[in-house]
Protein backbone atom coordinates (compact mmCIF):
# COMPACT_ATOMS: atom_id res chain seq x y z
CA UNK A 1 0.00 0.00 0.00
CA UNK A 2 1.14 3.29 -1.13
CA UNK A 3 0.09 6.10 1.42
CA UNK A 4 1.77 9.92 1.55
CA UNK A 5 3.07 11.89 3.85
CA UNK A 6 2.44 15.39 3.60
CA UNK A 7 4.86 18.22 5.01
CA UNK A 8 5.56 22.19 4.99
CA UNK A 9 8.82 22.89 3.07
CA UNK A 10 10.74 26.01 4.11
CA UNK A 11 12.80 27.22 0.80
CA UNK A 12 15.42 29.83 0.57
CA UNK A 13 15.05 32.82 -1.75
CA UNK A 14 17.49 31.07 -4.11
CA UNK A 15 16.06 27.68 -4.40
CA UNK A 16 12.23 28.97 -4.42
CA UNK A 17 13.33 30.90 -7.27
CA UNK A 18 14.88 27.37 -9.11
CA UNK A 19 12.25 25.93 -7.93
CA UNK A 20 9.49 28.27 -9.54
CA UNK A 21 11.90 28.33 -12.93
CA UNK A 22 11.79 24.80 -12.66
CA UNK A 23 7.30 24.48 -12.60
CA UNK A 24 7.55 27.32 -14.97
CA UNK A 25 9.90 24.98 -17.48
CA UNK A 26 7.85 21.39 -16.40
CA UNK A 27 4.84 23.58 -17.31
CA UNK A 28 5.71 24.82 -20.78
CA UNK A 29 6.84 21.13 -21.87
CA UNK A 30 3.12 20.14 -20.63
CA UNK A 31 1.23 22.68 -23.18
CA UNK A 32 4.28 21.82 -26.09
CA UNK A 33 3.49 18.10 -25.47
CA UNK A 34 -0.42 18.23 -25.65
CA UNK A 35 -0.12 20.89 -28.27
CA UNK A 36 1.74 18.56 -30.36
CA UNK A 37 -0.24 15.59 -29.45
CA UNK A 38 -3.84 17.91 -30.65
CA UNK A 39 -1.83 18.72 -34.32
CA UNK A 40 -0.87 15.41 -34.44
CA UNK A 41 -4.81 14.06 -34.39
CA UNK A 42 -6.11 16.70 -36.72
CA UNK A 43 -3.53 15.64 -39.04
CA UNK A 44 -4.76 11.86 -38.72
CA UNK A 45 -2.41 10.50 -36.64
CA UNK A 46 -2.34 8.85 -33.25
CA UNK A 47 -0.19 10.17 -30.67
CA UNK A 48 1.17 7.59 -28.23
CA UNK A 49 3.29 7.80 -24.70
CA UNK A 50 6.04 6.29 -25.94
CA UNK A 51 6.32 8.45 -29.10
CA UNK A 52 5.75 12.03 -26.33
CA UNK A 53 8.43 10.15 -24.23
CA UNK A 54 10.60 10.27 -27.29
CA UNK A 55 10.17 13.79 -28.19
CA UNK A 56 11.02 15.01 -24.59
CA UNK A 57 14.90 13.70 -25.77
CA UNK A 58 14.79 15.71 -29.09
CA UNK A 59 12.94 18.79 -27.46
CA UNK A 60 15.86 18.78 -24.74
CA UNK A 61 18.34 19.05 -27.69
CA UNK A 62 16.08 22.01 -29.37
CA UNK A 63 16.03 23.78 -25.79
CA UNK A 64 19.00 23.92 -23.83
CA UNK A 65 16.57 25.26 -21.11
CA UNK A 66 14.76 21.63 -20.12
CA UNK A 67 18.26 20.33 -18.58
CA UNK A 68 17.86 22.76 -16.32
CA UNK A 69 15.35 20.03 -14.40
CA UNK A 70 16.19 16.62 -13.61
CA UNK A 71 14.97 14.40 -16.42
CA UNK A 72 13.00 11.84 -13.96
CA UNK A 73 10.55 15.15 -13.51
CA UNK A 74 10.50 16.08 -16.83
CA UNK A 75 9.02 11.98 -17.65
CA UNK A 76 6.56 12.59 -14.86
CA UNK A 77 5.18 15.66 -16.46
CA UNK A 78 4.62 13.25 -19.74
CA UNK A 79 2.86 10.84 -17.33
CA UNK A 80 0.97 13.45 -16.06
CA UNK A 81 -0.17 14.38 -19.52
CA UNK A 82 -1.25 10.91 -20.19
CA UNK A 83 -3.09 10.26 -17.24
CA UNK A 84 -5.30 13.70 -18.25
CA UNK A 85 -5.98 11.98 -22.04
CA UNK A 86 -6.99 8.69 -20.05
CA UNK A 87 -9.20 10.55 -17.43
CA UNK A 88 -11.02 12.06 -20.22
CA UNK A 89 -11.58 9.48 -22.19
CA UNK A 90 -13.01 7.44 -19.44
CA UNK A 91 -15.52 10.52 -18.60
CA UNK A 92 -16.22 10.18 -22.51
CA UNK A 93 -17.25 6.53 -22.39
CA UNK A 94 -19.26 7.20 -19.43
CA UNK A 95 -21.19 9.07 -21.85
CA UNK A 96 -20.88 12.48 -20.34
CA UNK A 97 -20.24 15.70 -22.83
CA UNK A 98 -16.62 16.47 -22.76
CA UNK A 99 -14.45 19.01 -24.45
CA UNK A 100 -10.36 19.39 -25.02
CA UNK A 101 -7.80 19.16 -22.20
CA UNK A 102 -6.68 23.30 -21.38
CA UNK A 103 -3.53 24.40 -21.26
CA UNK A 104 -1.80 24.97 -18.33
CA UNK A 105 -1.22 28.44 -17.02
CA UNK A 106 1.47 29.59 -13.95
CA UNK A 107 -0.87 29.43 -11.43
CA UNK A 108 -2.26 25.75 -12.23
CA UNK A 109 1.07 24.10 -12.26
CA UNK A 110 2.12 23.83 -9.16
CA UNK A 111 3.94 20.14 -8.27
CA UNK A 112 7.60 18.54 -9.02
CA UNK A 113 7.34 14.59 -9.54
CA UNK A 114 10.29 13.33 -8.39
CA UNK A 115 9.63 9.65 -8.58
CA UNK A 116 12.12 6.82 -7.78
CA UNK A 117 15.19 8.89 -7.90
CA UNK A 118 16.38 12.32 -7.43
CA UNK A 119 16.45 13.30 -4.04
CA UNK A 120 18.09 12.35 -0.91
CA UNK A 121 15.98 12.61 2.36
CA UNK A 122 18.25 13.62 5.35
CA UNK A 123 15.82 12.67 8.64
CA UNK A 124 18.32 14.13 11.20
CA UNK A 125 18.07 17.20 9.93
CA UNK A 126 14.97 17.28 8.37
CA UNK A 127 15.84 18.53 5.02
CA UNK A 128 15.92 16.85 1.41
CA UNK A 129 18.09 17.47 -1.53
CA UNK A 130 16.31 17.83 -4.86
CA UNK A 131 18.26 17.18 -7.97
CA UNK A 132 19.23 20.30 -9.71
CA UNK A 133 17.50 22.63 -6.78
CA UNK A 134 19.12 21.85 -3.48
CA UNK A 135 18.89 21.16 0.19
CA UNK A 136 15.38 22.19 0.78
CA UNK A 137 14.56 21.79 4.92
CA UNK A 138 10.63 20.90 5.83
CA UNK A 139 8.94 20.42 9.38
CA UNK A 140 8.98 16.37 9.80
CA UNK A 141 5.81 16.55 12.53
CA UNK A 142 5.11 12.99 12.10
CA UNK A 143 7.95 10.32 11.04
CA UNK A 144 7.07 8.36 7.76
CA UNK A 145 7.08 4.53 7.58
CA UNK A 146 7.69 1.97 4.79
CA UNK A 147 9.94 2.14 1.89
CA UNK A 148 10.52 5.58 -0.12
CA UNK A 149 9.10 5.37 -3.61
CA UNK A 150 9.29 9.12 -4.52
CA UNK A 151 8.90 12.56 -3.10
CA UNK A 152 6.58 15.71 -4.54
CA UNK A 153 7.26 19.42 -3.87
CA UNK A 154 3.93 21.66 -4.64
CA UNK A 155 3.34 25.18 -4.31
CA UNK A 156 0.08 26.25 -2.79
CA UNK A 157 -0.43 30.04 -2.98
CA UNK A 158 2.80 31.27 -0.89
CA UNK A 159 3.31 28.28 0.70
CA UNK A 160 5.68 25.13 -0.16
CA UNK A 161 4.88 21.49 0.67
CA UNK A 162 6.92 18.28 -0.18
CA UNK A 163 4.70 15.23 0.13
CA UNK A 164 7.43 11.74 0.63
CA UNK A 165 5.45 8.89 -1.08
CA UNK A 166 6.19 5.39 0.94
CA UNK A 167 5.13 1.70 0.52
CA UNK A 168 3.69 -0.22 3.34
CA UNK A 169 2.54 -3.26 3.92
CA UNK A 170 -0.79 -4.23 4.74
CA UNK A 171 -1.62 -5.73 8.51
CA UNK A 172 -3.85 -8.83 8.47
CA UNK A 173 -7.60 -8.36 9.21
CA UNK A 174 -8.28 -8.76 13.19
CA UNK A 175 -10.44 -11.56 13.85
CA UNK A 176 -12.28 -10.11 16.89
CA UNK A 177 -13.59 -6.96 18.25
CA UNK A 178 -16.39 -4.84 17.99
CA UNK A 179 -18.39 -3.66 14.64
CA UNK A 180 -20.38 -0.75 14.20
CA UNK A 181 -23.17 0.88 11.18
CA UNK A 182 -22.26 4.36 9.83
CA UNK A 183 -25.38 6.64 8.10
CA UNK A 184 -23.60 9.94 6.70
CA UNK A 185 -25.84 12.60 6.67
CA UNK A 186 -25.96 16.42 6.28
CA UNK A 187 -28.41 17.67 9.51
CA UNK A 188 -25.51 15.74 11.45
CA UNK A 189 -22.05 14.38 9.76
CA UNK A 190 -22.64 10.92 10.73
CA UNK A 191 -24.80 8.33 13.34
CA UNK A 192 -23.90 5.22 14.32
CA UNK A 193 -25.32 1.89 15.73
CA UNK A 194 -23.74 2.48 18.92
CA UNK A 195 -25.97 5.94 19.01
CA UNK A 196 -23.33 8.34 18.86
CA UNK A 197 -24.60 11.56 16.63
CA UNK A 198 -21.44 13.22 15.09
CA UNK A 199 -21.88 17.20 14.73
CA UNK A 200 -21.57 18.33 11.28
CA UNK A 201 -19.42 20.91 10.58
CA UNK A 202 -20.28 22.75 8.10
CA UNK A 203 -16.56 24.95 7.73
CA UNK A 204 -17.36 25.76 4.10
CA UNK A 205 -21.05 27.22 4.75
CA UNK A 206 -19.23 29.11 8.17
CA UNK A 207 -16.89 30.94 5.66
CA UNK A 208 -18.92 31.64 2.78
CA UNK A 209 -19.65 35.10 3.42
CA UNK A 210 -15.50 35.80 3.45
CA UNK A 211 -15.01 33.98 0.15
CA UNK A 212 -17.44 35.98 -1.75
CA UNK A 213 -15.85 38.87 -0.24
CA UNK A 214 -12.64 38.15 -1.30
CA UNK A 215 -14.56 37.07 -4.85
CA UNK A 216 -15.85 40.35 -5.11
CA UNK A 217 -12.55 41.95 -4.20
CA UNK A 218 -10.80 39.97 -7.14
CA UNK A 219 -13.36 41.09 -9.56
CA UNK A 220 -12.67 44.88 -8.87
CA UNK A 221 -9.26 44.59 -9.31
CA UNK A 222 -7.20 44.98 -12.88
CA UNK A 223 -6.32 41.41 -13.86
CA UNK A 224 -2.63 40.56 -13.29
CA UNK A 225 -1.95 43.68 -11.23
CA UNK A 226 -0.53 43.68 -7.71
CA UNK A 227 -2.93 44.44 -6.32
CA UNK A 228 -4.95 41.48 -7.48
CA UNK A 229 -2.64 39.06 -7.30
CA UNK A 230 -2.57 40.34 -3.84
CA UNK A 231 -5.95 39.72 -3.41
CA UNK A 232 -5.73 36.23 -5.37
CA UNK A 233 -3.56 35.05 -2.46
CA UNK A 234 -5.93 36.03 0.04
CA UNK A 235 -8.33 33.86 -1.21
CA UNK A 236 -6.29 30.82 -1.82
CA UNK A 237 -5.22 30.68 1.93
CA UNK A 238 -8.76 31.21 2.35
CA UNK A 239 -9.55 27.90 0.30
CA UNK A 240 -6.66 26.56 1.92
CA UNK A 241 -7.87 27.01 6.06
CA UNK A 242 -11.61 25.79 4.67
CA UNK A 243 -9.76 22.57 3.47
CA UNK A 244 -7.14 22.11 6.17
CA UNK A 245 -10.20 22.39 8.63
CA UNK A 246 -12.31 19.57 6.60
CA UNK A 247 -9.02 17.14 6.91
CA UNK A 248 -7.98 17.92 9.83
CA UNK A 249 -11.84 16.29 11.07
CA UNK A 250 -11.52 13.91 8.69
CA UNK A 251 -8.55 12.38 9.23
CA UNK A 252 -9.24 12.64 13.31
CA UNK A 253 -12.96 11.31 13.01
CA UNK A 254 -11.81 8.54 10.46
CA UNK A 255 -8.98 7.50 12.90
CA UNK A 256 -11.77 6.79 15.87
CA UNK A 257 -13.54 4.63 14.19
CA UNK A 258 -10.78 2.72 12.66
CA UNK A 259 -9.02 2.61 16.80
CA UNK A 260 -12.18 1.57 18.23
CA UNK A 261 -13.48 -0.72 15.95
CA UNK A 262 -12.89 -4.06 14.35
CA UNK A 263 -15.37 -3.88 11.85
CA UNK A 264 -16.54 -1.09 10.09
CA UNK A 265 -20.02 -0.76 7.40
CA UNK A 266 -20.78 1.69 5.77
CA UNK A 267 -22.85 2.32 2.73
CA UNK A 268 -21.71 2.07 -1.04
CA UNK A 269 -22.87 5.38 -1.86
CA UNK A 270 -22.52 6.72 -5.42
CA UNK A 271 -21.60 10.00 -4.14
CA UNK A 272 -20.69 11.70 -7.41
CA UNK A 273 -24.72 11.13 -8.58
CA UNK A 274 -25.51 11.90 -5.67
CA UNK A 275 -24.27 15.50 -6.34
CA UNK A 276 -25.40 15.81 -10.14
CA UNK A 277 -28.74 14.88 -9.36
CA UNK A 278 -29.41 16.39 -6.37
CA UNK A 279 -33.10 18.52 -6.22
CA UNK A 280 -31.34 21.86 -5.86
CA UNK A 281 -28.14 23.82 -5.85
CA UNK A 282 -27.79 24.09 -2.07
CA UNK A 283 -27.95 20.27 -1.68
CA UNK A 284 -24.52 19.89 -4.32
CA UNK A 285 -23.45 22.36 -2.06
CA UNK A 286 -24.03 20.87 1.00
CA UNK A 287 -22.52 17.64 0.26
CA UNK A 288 -19.45 19.30 -1.44
CA UNK A 289 -19.03 20.28 1.81
CA UNK A 290 -19.41 17.46 3.65
CA UNK A 291 -16.78 15.66 2.05
CA UNK A 292 -18.41 12.24 2.53
CA UNK A 293 -16.18 10.96 -0.71
CA UNK A 294 -13.04 12.22 1.24
CA UNK A 295 -13.89 10.38 4.58
CA UNK A 296 -14.51 7.21 3.05
CA UNK A 297 -11.37 7.51 1.33
CA UNK A 298 -9.76 8.06 4.73
CA UNK A 299 -11.57 5.37 6.68
CA UNK A 300 -10.90 2.77 3.90
CA UNK A 301 -7.19 3.54 3.52
CA UNK A 302 -6.53 3.34 7.21
CA UNK A 303 -8.69 0.40 7.57
CA UNK A 304 -6.87 -1.31 5.32
CA UNK A 305 -3.43 -0.07 7.02
CA UNK A 306 -4.20 -0.98 10.72
CA UNK A 307 -6.11 -4.67 10.02
CA UNK A 308 -9.65 -2.73 10.32
CA UNK A 309 -13.05 -5.03 8.31
CA UNK A 310 -14.35 -1.90 6.09
CA UNK A 311 -17.46 -4.00 4.71
CA UNK A 312 -19.34 -1.42 2.36
CA UNK A 313 -23.40 -2.03 1.58
CA UNK A 314 -25.92 -1.78 -0.73
CA UNK A 315 -27.64 1.87 0.70
CA UNK A 316 -31.70 0.68 -1.14
CA UNK A 317 -34.03 1.49 1.51
CA UNK A 318 -31.39 1.79 4.72
CA UNK A 319 -33.41 4.59 5.63
CA UNK A 320 -36.99 2.86 4.91
CA UNK A 321 -36.32 -0.02 6.17
CA UNK A 322 -37.77 -0.47 10.28
CA UNK A 323 -34.39 -1.91 11.88
CA UNK A 324 -36.87 -3.45 14.56
CA UNK A 325 -39.13 -5.66 12.56
CA UNK A 326 -38.08 -5.21 8.96
CA UNK A 327 -41.01 -3.73 7.88
CA UNK A 328 -40.71 -1.28 4.68
CA UNK A 329 -41.95 2.63 6.06
CA UNK A 330 -41.59 4.94 3.39
CA UNK A 331 -40.21 8.43 4.84
CA UNK A 332 -39.36 11.76 2.73
CA UNK A 333 -36.19 13.64 3.32
CA UNK A 334 -37.85 16.10 5.88
CA UNK A 335 -39.24 13.03 8.18
CA UNK A 336 -36.23 13.00 10.71
CA UNK A 337 -37.95 10.18 12.92
CA UNK A 338 -38.50 6.53 12.15
CA UNK A 339 -42.24 5.16 13.16
CA UNK A 340 -43.05 1.90 12.58
CA UNK A 341 -47.07 1.73 12.76
CA UNK A 342 -46.30 -2.42 12.60
CA UNK A 343 -44.21 -2.99 15.38
CA UNK A 344 -44.55 0.10 17.06
CA UNK A 345 -40.50 1.10 17.08
CA UNK A 346 -39.97 5.10 17.06
CA UNK A 347 -36.04 5.88 16.53
CA UNK A 348 -34.13 8.19 15.04
CA UNK A 349 -34.35 8.76 11.41
CA UNK A 350 -30.75 8.46 10.67
CA UNK A 351 -30.02 6.00 14.04
CA UNK A 352 -32.38 3.31 12.32
CA UNK A 353 -30.64 3.90 9.15
CA UNK A 354 -27.31 3.12 10.77
CA UNK A 355 -28.43 -0.01 12.90
CA UNK A 356 -29.67 -1.25 9.29
CA UNK A 357 -26.38 -0.64 7.82
CA UNK A 358 -24.66 -2.76 10.26
CA UNK A 359 -27.03 -5.52 10.67
CA UNK A 360 -26.63 -5.90 6.53
CA UNK A 361 -22.94 -5.80 6.97
CA UNK A 362 -22.23 -8.61 9.86
CA UNK A 363 -25.18 -10.30 7.53
CA UNK A 364 -27.18 -10.45 11.06
CA UNK A 365 -31.41 -11.52 10.98
CA UNK A 366 -33.71 -8.98 12.08
CA UNK A 367 -34.10 -9.20 16.00
CA UNK A 368 -35.52 -6.72 18.12
CA UNK A 369 -33.51 -3.54 18.80
CA UNK A 370 -32.49 -1.95 22.30
CA UNK A 371 -33.49 1.58 22.16
CA UNK A 372 -30.32 3.30 23.42
CA UNK A 373 -29.93 7.16 23.97
CA UNK A 374 -27.96 9.09 21.52
CA UNK A 375 -25.09 11.10 22.62
CA UNK A 376 -23.64 13.97 20.77
CA UNK A 377 -20.45 14.49 19.61
CA UNK A 378 -19.24 18.28 18.90
CA UNK A 379 -16.59 19.54 16.07
CA UNK A 380 -14.63 20.25 19.02
CA UNK A 381 -15.03 16.88 20.44
CA UNK A 382 -13.68 15.46 17.55
CA UNK A 383 -11.06 18.39 16.48
CA UNK A 384 -9.63 18.25 20.13
CA UNK A 385 -8.90 14.22 19.75
CA UNK A 386 -4.88 14.21 19.05
CA UNK A 387 -3.38 15.27 16.25
CA UNK A 388 -2.58 13.27 13.55
CA UNK A 389 -0.56 13.97 10.27
CA UNK A 390 -2.14 13.74 6.70
CA UNK A 391 -0.92 10.83 5.10
CA UNK A 392 -3.19 9.73 2.49
CA UNK A 393 -3.41 7.46 -0.40
CA UNK A 394 -1.14 7.97 -3.46
CA UNK A 395 -2.28 7.55 -7.27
Amino acid sequence: MLLSYKYRAYPGATTETRLNSALDTCRWLYNTLLEECTTAREHGITPTMRGTQARIVTLKEENPFLKGVYSKVLQMVNYTLWSNIAALSQTKKRGRKIGKLRFKSACRYRTLNYNQSGFKIDREHSSITFSKIGAIPFTMHRPYAGTVKGVLITRRGDRWYVIVQAEQEVSEPKREGRSVGIDLGLSSFAVDSDGAVIENPRFSEHSLDRIKKLHQSIARKQRFSKNWKKAKGKLEKAYEHITNQKNDFLHKLSRRYVDTYATICVEDLNIKYLKENGNSPGLHRSIHDASWGRFYFYLSYKAESAGTNLIKVDPRNTSQICSNCGSIVKKSLSERVHECPYCGFVADRDYNAAVNIHRVGMEQPFEPVEMIPLHHIAVMQVLSMKQEATPFRAG
